[in-house]
Order: structure tokens, then sequence, then C-alpha cells
């Protein structure tokens, strides 16, 4: 990870990867500076599920083992870029 990882947010994002087996993921902040893993209990939607390249807000949080990690994950709806892009 480059620099220090700030603990507060939201933050935008996109998921990088997720196993669904093990209920384990990344994610990485908009700017590309960070990557943090996530559990599938931190997506908001209860769906514990989420798709690689899945446009996400994230906060940042210490995790098990002294290690920052994504919680609070929210999936953004399509539409919202829509509108922005216009």
């Amino acid at each position: 990870m480059g620099g220090p990882v700030p603990t507060s947010g939201p933050y935008l994002g996109r998921v990088t990867s997720f196993d669904a087996t093990r209920a384990l993921g990344t994610v990485i902040d908009d700017e590309g500076q960070h990557e943090l893993p996530f559990h599938a209990t931190a997506i908001l939607d209860g769906t514990r599920r989420i798709e690689p390249e899945t446009v996400v807000t994230f906060c940042v949080a210490p995790g098990n083992g002294g290690r920052y990690e994504a919680v609070s994950i929210s999936p953004l709806i399509a539409e919202v870029f829509a509108d922005d892009e216009r």
C-alpha cells in the first residue's frame, strides 16, 4: 500500500477481486493508491456476494492482525454514473 491509510471516508473505488467460496475480496480506491481486503459481511446490501469491477463506496477500519480493511461496502447503481456523464 502506498502511504498511510486514512480511516475516515466514505471513499469511491471498485472491487478488484472476490472469492465467494472464501467470502474474501479486495477493493481499490479511485486513485489506485490503496488496495484493501474485505470480508463478505462488510457488504451492506446483505447479498454477501459482489462482482469484480463493481463500483462501490467504502470506509476503512483497522482489521484483524493490525491490517486495515474495507468496511461498509456499498455497490453504486449504474444510473448514477450515466447521469454524471451528461
